[in-house]
């Protein structure tokens, strides 16, 4: 039986025991309510009080009973109900020691930090990948919700070096801030830099020139949502077929058609080759839009242009095709 429901059911018997309790002291001695109730409780209690009045033979007998069946009941309530505290601890104290190892196993993951609106679609897109990432949330409600996910989470302030290291950040790939203060993400920033100076950093930017700070502060890359907010609703208007291809193209439930990044690895076989000797398109009828070599990008490369190591590949097809060329680019 579950432990709540054990303390509810224990509850609720010891609550008609002392409601019979009272109705036989009001049906044997003739007495009101109260004294009947309170003869019961420092009957089933073993207070001691003295009784309210003298009692007849019956109602000793009675008195009796109420000991016998009353105590037993008082106990096994107290009883249940330590358990359920101490189980329910315990089980708790587990549950994060659990999940603290699982985030000691992560390595080349990724801390959101902020689990509100904005980190919410942010983790949703990474699970639906899957990508491995640790959400840092110091709200106690938005922790439940994270705990129902399944995801991994640190319930703490993402500013505190300690909880950053608790999302074992030494180890992390990347780090994106989301809260809604801009001098908060400033200040995760800039903890982030310095506990790990190769980790990229993407924040949210709220006001204006708080871009700037975030950049000083040792952001990679820094995301307004209102300024994109607003560029996607115009473009919405001004190009309505375009904004329509983004979406199909970059939805994550799209089974159509996928637009995606591919890195290309030093034992894959398409290393050194160019795009037309790769039969990309022709096998698998996969579009390479782009190819980014280093800092530099490259739209609509020409079929001659050569696939090297490290180059990141802007690709469009279907997702099974997609996958497949994963796998060669990985070299597996």
């Amino acid at each position: 039986m579950h432990p709540l429901r054990k303390v509810l059911l224990s509850l609720l018997t010891l609550i008609i025991l002392s409601g019979s309790g009272s109705a036989g002291y009001m049906l044997l001695e003739g007495w009101d309510g109260f004294e009947s109730l309170y003869m019961t409780v420092i009957t089933i209690s073993t207070v001691g009080y003295k009784e309210v009045k003298p009692l007849s033979n019956d109602g000793k007998l009675f008195t009796v009973l109420l000991i016998i069946f009353g105590t037993g009941t008082l106990a096994y309530t107290i009883g249940s109900m330590f358990q359920f505290m101490v189980e329910g601890q315990l089980r708790k104290l587990l549950g994060r020691k659990k999940l603290q190892k699982q985030i000691d196993k992560l390595k080349d993951h990724y801390i959101i930090c902020g689990y509100g609106r904005i980190g919410r679609l942010v983790a949703r897109e990474f699970a639906a990948k899957p990508l491995p990432f640790i959400v840092v949330e110091q709200d106690q409600e938005r922790c439940r919700r994270l705990e129902e996910k399944g995801y991994l989470f640190v319930e703490g302030d993402a500013t505190h070096d300690d909880i950053l290291e608790k999302a074992s950040i030494a180890q992390a790939k990347g780090l994106i801030t989301a809260v809604t203060s801009d001098s908060a993400n400033v200040f995760i920033t800039l903890t982030a830099r310095g506990i790990n100076p190769d980790l990229y950093i993407l924040a949210r930017a709220s006001e204006d020139r708080a871009d700037i700070k975030l950049i000083r502060a040792g952001a990679d890359k820094v995301v307004s949502p209102y300024t994109i907010g607003a560029t996607r609703m115009a473009q919405a208007v001004l190009r309505p077929s375009v904004v329509d291809f983004i979406d199909i193209a970059t939805g994550t439930e799209n089974l159509e058609l996928q637009l995606e990044e591919i890195q290309v690895s030093a034992t894959s076989a398409l290393a050194g080759k160019s795009l037309i000797n790769s039969s990309i398109r022709k096998e698998l009828g996969i579009i390479i839009v782009g190819i980014k070599k280093g800092e530099k990008m490259f739209f609509n490369p020409a079929p001659t242009t050569t696939i090297e190591a490290g180059d990141i590949l802007i690709t469009l097809g279907e997702p099974p095709s997609i996958k497949n060329l994963e796998i060669i680019a990985v070299g597996k």
